[in-house]
């Protein structure tokens, strides 16, 4: 019996940027997809639900700001805030994936291919998500 398709949307989410990745539908391969611009969460949710229309993800995965020292504060309070926001536009589950220094590793990956990050942000959030999607699936292995 095949395994039913198992795309996955994952989310690094910020006040002014978003980066999101998914995964092949057999649930391996993380790709980055785009970085949201946005001015508001209302935005936020308006270029969500388009893209979570066009992907049809079967799960959410979300990066989840622990500190260093495995306490949550204001970050993962707004992170919560906004997962309550993402359960009103998409029914599936939503999985929270501790993101500690997910930014760091993505500014390794842009200078060890010899670019620079300079104002191509934008770029590290790509890459943050991809790299928290790929821990969330390493995790289902």
């Amino acid at each position: 019996m095949a395994e039913a398709a198992r795309t996955f949307l994952s989310i690094d989410y910020g006040i002014r940027r978003i980066g999101l990745a998914k995964s092949d539908p057999s649930g391996i391969i993380a790709t980055a997809l785009e970085t949201l611009q946005v001015k508001s969460d209302d935005e936020a949710i308006g270029k969500l639900k388009r893209t979570i229309s066009e992907i049809q993800p079967s799960a959410l995965v979300i990066g989840y700001p622990v500190n260093a020292n495995g306490t949550m504060g204001e970050a993962c309070r707004k992170v919560d805030a906004f997962v309550l926001r993402l359960e009103k536009i998409f029914a599936g589950p939503i999985h929270k994936v501790d993101e500690y220094g997910t930014s760091e590793e993505a500014a390794d990956v842009v200078h060890a291919h010899g670019m620079k990050i300079g104002k191509k942000k934008a770029r590290i959030d790509r890459l943050a998500a991809v790299i928290i999607l790929r821990r969330f699936l390493d995790e289902q292995q």
